[in-house]
């Protein structure tokens, strides 16, 4: 039971990835690819099954690299278990400004995911795959921060190379794949969910933001400088 909160909060911090501005323009280009068979609805559906299995493949890999080398180290294992909650409150409060926009770094272009995006047709339906893992490493400052300052500390906080971070690819896929049904079986609903999209995703991140601020105070003022609370 007290892995559930962490697995649902990966989930989530997916979910906010994939309909923050600069990643869901990655969406919205992988949707336009994957809906070009709108003859073919299972053709459609299975697309969008193939990118959020290419994003999960993404996350879990560098995540895994990443917490399994920290983790495997007994130097670096000791400290963290020692130091992670001191760690964790500056790193969620810097990523709560992030999302909050005190924070801006300039937006990366999509480039070499565009360029990608052709290669994919090579491969067929497959490319579907190809498509999620690219779009999937070309971070943008959002989810840069979602995924670097927010799942990674807490899949080590958990010792959760896998677990966490599949959790968070299914997550960032999730809309994806919504709207590969949607495409399939109305596209007329497309426009109105990006619409909706927009509006949560507003409210999302701003409600995570504060909330990872205040988490980031408390974990600080509790840890760091031992303030009873």
């Amino acid at each position: 039971m007290d892995i559930l909160i962490p697995v649902a909060s990966a989930f989530w911090l997916g979910i906010l990835t994939s309909i923050s501005p600069c990643p869901l323009a990655t969406n919205i280009a992988a949707i336009s690819y994957l809906g070009r068979r709108v003859d073919s609805p299972k053709r459609v559906l299975i697309g969008g099954m193939l990118y959020n299995f290419g994003r999960v493949i993404a996350y879990t890999a560098i995540a895994a690299l990443i917490v399994w080398s920290v983790l495997n180290v007994p130097e670096t294992s000791r400290f963290l278990q020692r130091e992670i909650n001191k760690i964790l409150g500056p790193v969620l409060i810097l990523a709560g400004m992030f999302l909050l926009e005190l924070i801006r770094l300039p937006v990366s272009g999509s480039g070499i995911a565009s360029r990608m995006q052709s290669c994919a047709d090579k491969f067929g339906l497959f490319g579907a795959i190809l498509i999620g893992f690219i779009f999937a490493i070309s971070f943008c400052p959002v989810s840069a921060a979602l995924y670097f300052g927010s799942l990674l500390p807490l899949s080590l906080k958990y010792s959760s190379p896998i677990l966490l971070p599949t959790a968070y690819g299914i997550g960032s896929g999730m809309p994806v794949a919504i709207f590969a049904v949607l495409t399939a079986y109305g596209a007329r609903y497309v426009g109105k969910t990006f619409n909706i999209l927009g509006k949560i995703e507003q409210y999302g991140r701003k409600t995570t933001g504060v909330i990872f601020i205040l988490a980031g105070i408390y974990l600080t003022l509790v840890y760091v400088f031992k303030v009873d609370i």
